[in-house]
């Protein structure tokens, strides 16, 4: 062990494994290489973080993400659903029984016995911030899903005790982490398109309401409809495109003309918006308009598009068809010609939301989607609604 600093150290050539008491674990000679590391890595120590996963329908993707990376481990679960443990917990990611969870609070209660460095939070909304409050408390740093909790407040506490706590709390942005979204925004910060004055950022679906008679048509257990679950996808997007100015004003309008008399109909429990739309205007005099809807008479099942203009050019972000592929367009002009780029490939390397978090924490830096970017946009969210509910614009307060 090192003097004074609480971290093992390694130099042997057998190969050892420890733990360190922030939940990595040191591995070094042919263990390392035994572990599935590169052999530039095996010839010295190499840190891996000790991940618990809680919440499991979202959280497969979490499960499925640490697993595939070789800095993190998956070493505990929790989801409240005795299949889901069952399926995703003991077949799917190889624990024992005694790894698999129903209450997040003996989880939490057993971090330092499970050697645990971090968790991710994928439950319903009005469960990010309590669960997350709690894990920062045990000494855990955190990923959290998407949108960051219910309400500014919520948000500004969870930043304030992971600031406090000096841990890592990342917002699961997952869209930044597109090959095509990074594309864009390495030209964007070359100063490809200039400076941004206007954006458009939408998400529509024809008929796609989630879980319909669940949580997230329940204001009291989601916070809202498809602006609070799909627009905050894009309207993050758009704003890490935009170099995340900060937003001043917000006028939003909210409407349920679809999903409350379909609810009605079939018995259901619906009380959130099923359309959304915003205009936000930012301190660097930029204005974006967001949109989202999870039911509409349009022509496409998956409409998704980000699009920002620029004095010298602009970008387009958008899915093909209507899926979950995307496709890169930059807009420039030169030559006396106005000019079409699209995306084929990415030649450089790409990683995940998950890897991103991993690393954060291992290499103890600032992870792309901080806690901070997570309230600048749920203060967003907050205005939306609150416009739509008064009718007039909303200033956005600090």
């Amino acid at each position: 062990m090192a003097a004074g600093d609480g971290r093992a150290m390694c130099g042997n050539e057998t190969g050892t494994v420890l733990t360190e008491g922030d939940g990595a674990v040191l591995l070094c000679g042919p263990g390392a290489a035994r572990a599935g590391f590169s052999k530039g890595a095996a010839m010295a120590a190499e840190r891996r973080l000790n991940v618990a996963v809680i919440g499991l329908g979202m959280g497969r993707g979490h499960l499925r993400g640490y697993r595939d990376y070789e800095r993190s481990a998956v070493v505990a679960v929790c989801d409240k659903d005795p299949d889901r443990l069952r399926d995703r917990g003991l077949a799917e990611a190889g624990l024992s029984e005694d790894r698999c969870y129903t209450d997040y609070r003996r989880l939490l209660a057993d971090a330092k016995a499970l050697g645990l460095g971090a968790v991710s939070v994928a439950l319903p909304n009005c469960l990010h911030a309590p669960v997350t409050l709690a894990a920062i408390k045990a000494g855990l740093h955190v990923l959290c899903e998407k949108p960051m909790a219910m309400n500014a407040r919520q948000a500004r506490a969870m930043l304030a005790a992971a600031t406090k706590a000096r841990r890592t709390l990342m917002i699961n942005f997952s869209y930044r982490f597109t090959d095509q979204a990074r594309a864009l925004k390495r030209r964007v910060d070359e100063g490809a398109i200039g400076e941004v004055y206007f954006g458009r950022s939408a998400w529509h679906r024809r008929r796609g309401l989630p879980g319909f008679g669940g949580w997230f048509g329940q204001k009291a257990l989601s916070g809202g409809g498809p602006i609070i679950d799909l627009g905050v996808h894009r309207l993050d997007l758009a704003m890490w495109l935009m170099g995340n100015p900060r937003p001043v004003t917000v006028s939003g309008g909210t409407y349920d003309r679809i999903g409350s008399a379909l609810a009605k109909r079939r018995r259901k429990t619906f009380d959130v918006e099923d359309l959304g739309c915003a205009m936000i205007r930012f301190d660097s005099g930029a204005t974006l308009l967001l949109e989202a809807s999870w039911a509409g008479h349009t022509d496409k099942a998956e409409d998704m598009i980000t699009q920002l203009w620029g004095t010298r050019g602009g970008v387009i972000h958008r899915n093909v068809g209507e899926g979950y592929d995307f496709e890169a367009r930059l807009i420039t002009e030169a030559g006396e010609a106005l000019w079409d780029s699209r995306l084929l490939q990415p030649t450089g390397p790409a990683s995940s939301a998950y890897q991103e978090f991993v690393d954060a924490v291992l290499d103890r830096r600032e992870p792309i989607a901080t806690g901070r970017h997570g309230l600048d946009v749920q203060l967003i969210l907050d205005a939306i609604y609150k416009s739509a509910a008064t009718g007039r614009e909303v200033r956005i307060r600090r």
